[in-house]
């Protein structure tokens, strides 16, 4: 029996979006209709257009979309707050008879809605001394430090990101628990889901990924920051990439080729850590993104049912 969730994921800059929406409209001619729901933490903000790269309505197809657009810059993502929406998004899409599209390269994001993972509580005084390091020494010693505590977390963060460095300090300290710990591939399916990666050649990605972001700018990503900064940006929106380096050049810190340099050398970690997330992630299908024969591929996969609670190894 063909799936009713399937999970598109894959680094970016390799085509998830315009798979999934292939993917959706070849099911539709079938009589079977889909729904997107995305999984890229960034996408969920609004006002975040040009530096996340979010399809426009109008080259959606007329395929609804799901979990964009649904957060204030000002307010904090959560991926708990996200696992229990995009859930109740999907049920709904079940309940409506049609199937469930996630698409996404937020590593977290996606398995939280996958596998059966609860997330661990909060220590308010554990948490103020960790932000209050991060403030005081930068990310690369939470880096460092949580390298020691807890080398696969501090792999799958990176040293830039500081809110989730000391989400991870926190959950270690007082859980006495890996961060990632419920996250690895054996861990329990939420319900049956067909997961299709798509993979790129870096040799083929990475120049694509730095056309990208020099086109943002052009595309007016600086405008859009200023704008976001005149109405007011959390934390988590401040630091996205491309937005953190455009900010930096609106307030002089950055000249626009430093501005679009670091954001082009910090797509390419970013690129490399989802690779590395998905490889350590059940997976039924691995798809080459330049393959003119991708949908195909998708659609065998799709309907042959085959699912992360029916993979062995």
């Amino acid at each position: 029996m063909s799936a009713e969730l399937v999970a598109v994921v894959g680094a970016t800059g390799t085509g998830k979006s315009e798979l999934a929406l292939d993917l959706a409209e070849s099911l539709a001619a079938e009589g079977r209709p889909a729904e997107i729901v995305n999984a890229d933490a960034m996408q969920l903000y609004r006002g975040m257009d040009v530096g996340t790269a979010k399809l426009p309505i109008g080259a959606r197809r007329g395929i609804p979309h799901h979990l964009l657009d649904v957060l204030d810059p000002r307010e904090e993502a959560s991926v708990a707050a996200y696992q229990g929406e995009a859930r109740a998004a999907i049920a709904a899409i079940h309940e409506r008879g049609a199937v469930a599209i996630l698409v996404g390269g937020s590593g977290l994001y996606v398995s939280s809605v996958l596998y059966d993972f609860r997330f661990p509580g909060t220590d308010e005084s554990v948490r103020a001394r960790w932000e209050a390091r991060l403030e005081a020494e930068g990310p690369g010693v939470l880096h460092r430090e949580l390298a020691r505590r807890d080398p696969a977390a501090a792999t799958a963060i990176g040293p830039h990101n500081g809110r989730r460095l000391v989400r991870a300090l926190e959950v270690g300290e007082i859980t006495g628990e890996s961060f990632g710990g419920g996250l690895d591939a054996e861990q329990r399916p939420w319900r049956p889901a067909v997961v299709l990666a798509l993979r790129e050649e870096r040799s083929t990605l990475v120049p694509r990924l730095d056309a990208r972001v020099e086109q943002m700018w052009r595309d007016g990503l600086v405008a859009e920051a200023r704008a976001l900064r005149e109405h007011g940006l959390g934390a988590t929106a401040s630091r996205a990439i491309g937005y953190a380096q455009a900010l930096a050049q609106l307030a002089g810190e950055l000249d626009e080729a430093e501005a679009i340099a670091q954001t082009q050398a910090l797509t390419r970690r970013y690129a490399r850590r989802q690779v590395s997330w998905f490889r350590r992630s059940p997976v039924t299908a691995w798809i080459p993104a330049a393959d003119p024969e991708r949908v195909r591929q998708a659609r065998a996969a799709v309907d042959a049912g085959a699912s992360v609670d029916t993979l062995e190894g």
